[in-house]
């Protein structure tokens, strides 16, 4: 075996040690520009939010056309595809990390709500924040769906922050949902989240989820596996059916 000569591996240190330093910055930088492009999103997001609250209360504006169905699947997949990819350790809504308890999602956060539908079943619904009412504790939010139709005031407890970052499943497995954990998944090419186990966490970055939806009409209960993205789902509150 080659030796090192200590003239060589004091050199070989200094090298590394300089990488790493080089590295880190180049870490710093980029998450510095991550922020710098989620805060441009949220001035994007309020000034959008404001000009739709500015149009509710003004009745002499034609009321805007809702979004086709297929522009509006297209925008949620494209939402869920630049969702950030948190490096580090990870924090609060990155990944199955859920929000801390004081948490308080901010307008324009997209959220899965529990609302009451026309037949009064409970379903679980993509909804966007409108705002939060600390005197009640209680939000407004608006369907995804309907844009302009339906606000929904509801409690805490009704409203699941949506992740804001993607879990990386080379680094940080133990962020992710785990096989046969029990979740909400928002149904492919729908706006409705239901129950669902996991198959199959992502492998990579880029990958999403593979889900079984809890389905009467298979023989074993559940629906073939599907393909959810990271954004879309969430820890389920219910406990799981016998």
């Amino acid at each position: 075996t080659h030796l090192i000569s200590p003239y060589y591996r004091t050199k070989l240190r200094g090298l590394y040690t300089t990488a790493k330093a080089d590295a880190e910055a180049e870490c710093n930088i980029l998450r510095k520009a991550l922020d710098k492009i989620a805060e441009i999103k949220s001035l994007l997001e309020e000034r959008r939010i404001a000009a739709k609250i500015a149009g509710l209360y003004n009745d002499s504006e034609p009321p805007r056309k809702t979004m086709r169905r297929g522009v509006l699947m297209t925008l949620l997949q494209q939402s869920a595809m630049t969702l950030p990819l948190w490096i580090g350790k990870p924090p609060p809504l990155c990944g199955a990390i859920p929000a801390s308890g004081d948490y308080v999602a901010r307008p324009g956060d997209k959220v899965a709500a529990r609302v009451k539908a026309v037949d009064g079943d409970e379903q679980w619904i993509l909804a966007e924040v409108v705002s939060y009412s600390h005197a009640t504790n209680k939000y407004e939010v608006d369907d995804i769906d309907e844009e302009g139709k339906e606000r929904h005031t509801l409690s805490r407890r009704r409203v699941i922050p949506l992740p804001q970052w993607k879990a990386n499943p080379e680094t940080d497995p133990e962020a992710l949902f785990q096989k046969e954990q029990l979740v909400l998944a928002l149904y492919p090419q729908t706006t409705c989240f239901y129950r669902a186990l996991i198959h199959a966490p992502p492998q990579r970055p880029q990958d999403d989820y593979s889900v079984l939806f809890e389905d009467t009409s298979y023989a074993d209960g559940y629906s073939p596996p599907l393909n959810v993205a990271q954004r879309y789902v969430v820890a389920c509150k219910e406990p799981k059916k016998k």
